[in-house]
């Protein structure tokens, strides 16, 4: 993690912080996406996974990694969320002060996170319905939505990329930590999913 940054003072221009937080958020997903894979993995059409009930009519095996995998999910909408929250009060607003011919691009890139936003809604809400013990119908309807998801964020993250890097370069430092920008510090990970159980969270407190 990059170290707190002082008031007028940042340690990389922020269109280079804007990529790094996004490249977080594109390993974030990867990992999620992995961990979707590994625990759908193998099941046989119209078969429910291999739980047994525990004594007291808990499920065992893959139930508490699939209730981690939800809580993992969440984290990483909020990260996302809150970051798109940031750039719509921060960033969009700084630059459509200093640079008023990209209010078209950015008029569009607000319109994009209303569409990510539903999407995000979507996966959460799949994964949150989960049953105990779904079949490979449902775990291909949840890894299409997170596929959705993924190419959605990609093109959005790859077209602000593109339009907005040399504007935010020219930002005076006195606009703020990229926090107040962005929504999100940049930096690696704070969190990821391991093979098995044991989440942690992907976003900074």
């Amino acid at each position: 993690m990059h170290p707190p940054e002082k008031p007028g003072h940042r340690p990389a221009a922020y269109g280079r912080q804007l990529i790094e937080i996004h490249d977080r958020l594109r390993a974030e997903l990867d990992r999620l996406m992995a961990a979707v894979d590994r625990e759908f993995g193998g099941l046989p059409e119209g078969s429910a996974t291999p739980d047994e009930p525990a004594p007291g009519g808990e499920p065992t095996g893959r139930y508490a990694p699939r209730r981690e995998l939800r809580a993992y999910c969440l984290g990483f909408c909020a990260a996302v969320t809150r970051h798109h929250t940031g750039e719509d009060g921060g960033a969009f607003v700084a630059l459509a002060e200093r640079f008023p011919g990209l209010r078209p691009v950015l008029a569009e890139l607000a319109a994009d996170h209303v569409l990510v936003a539903d999407a995000l809604t979507r996966v959460a809400g799949l994964l949150d319905d989960l049953p105990a013990a779904p079949d490979r119908a449902t775990a291909r309807r949840v890894r299409a939505d997170l596929a959705g998801l993924a190419a959605l964020l990609e093109s959005h993250f790859s077209y602000e990329e593109r339009k907005l890097t040399a504007a935010l370069d020219a930002l005076p430092a006195r606009d703020g930590p990229a926090r107040r920008l962005f929504g999100l510090d940049p930096g690696p990970p704070a969190g990821t999913i391991p093979a098995r159980g044991g989440t942690q969270s992907v976003t900074d407190s």
